[in-house]
């Protein structure tokens, strides 16, 4: 499989449960990647693995929170490798405590609903913002945000990281059409609920038990099913594609949700 043979692709997020697997899968279509994490080391040891098994990666430390790190990002790709066809987005801050403090509009704290915003919208506009005059100057690209299934309904909890991820939809859109003829393409992928290692550190069970039974497949996603999106998107297959939300949740949000599970979890009814 050489889909993405010599593309040179920048991954945001990539020690990630999804981004370590996405990862993977591009390398072994052929792919030349910048693995960017916030935590370094285990940047660094997927670097060395893909290495390892003949691809060419490396590794750079990423805080989305930053503007100088962005750039740093960007700049590193290009000096690394001279171009950047493939910009995946990847990276949210969804750490424990941004996870159990993103509630409602009422009751979360206000530090919550700006850390969001600050890492995962201003954060992928800044490397999409130091990404597109390379692009643009080399004649194309592709740009991948990750965005999520719960920005397409209203939920009663995790307002601010639903809320972040539909200002990085309508970003996505509006570099579609100001883009589309200089040869970028802008699209998202919107997970659902995604067993990767940190779900089960970082969410009660019986909540995965509920999105389980609103999920129409006869299976849970697990991260390669959102890298799959991720590499197609990436490729030339997908050429004819940009300004579109890809929605790989297993139709969780394709139908009437079971709004009356979550309720009394989140409000003590």
């Amino acid at each position: 499989m050489s889909q993405l043979k010599d593309k040179v692709i920048v991954l945001t997020g990539a020690a990630g449960g999804i981004g370590s697997v996405a990862a993977q899968l591009m390398a072994s279509r052929g792919a030349k990647l910048v693995l960017a994490d916030v935590v370094l080391e285990p940047a660094k040891t997927l670097a060395e693995e893909l290495r390892s098994a003949g691809a060419e990666a490396i590794a750079v430390e990423l805080d989305l929170a930053v503007e100088a790190s962005c750039k740093n990002l960007i700049d590193f790709a290009i000096s690394a490798f001279g171009r950047i066809d493939v910009l995946c987005n990847n990276a949210a801050d969804q750490r424990r405590e941004m996870s159990m403090g993103d509630t409602d509009v009422e009751r979360m704290e206000v530090w919550v609903w700006d850390r969001a915003f600050q890492v995962n919208a201003r954060g992928a506009f800044l490397t999409c913002h130091y990404a597109l005059p390379h692009m643009v100057k080399q004649g194309g690209g592709s740009i991948i945000n990750t965005t999520s299934n719960l920005m397409l309904q209203g939920q009663v909890i995790q307002a601010a990281y639903s809320s972040s991820k539909s200002a990085i939809l309508q970003m996505t859109r509006a570099i579609a059409a100001s883009h589309g003829r200089r040869g970028v393409r802008a699209n998202c992928v919107s997970p659902g609920l995604t067993m990767a290692p940190g779900v089960y550190a970082n969410m009660p069970p019986r909540l995965i038990e509920i999105v389980e039974s609103e999920t129409l497949t006869p299976f849970m996603a697990v991260p390669i099913d959102i890298a799959y999106v991720m590499a197609f998107l990436a490729s030339d297959e997908s050429r004819n594609i940009t300004g579109q939300n890809l929605v790989s949740d297993g139709g969780t949000s394709s139908h009437v949700p079971g709004f009356a599970g979550f309720r009394p979890f989140f409000q003590g009814e």
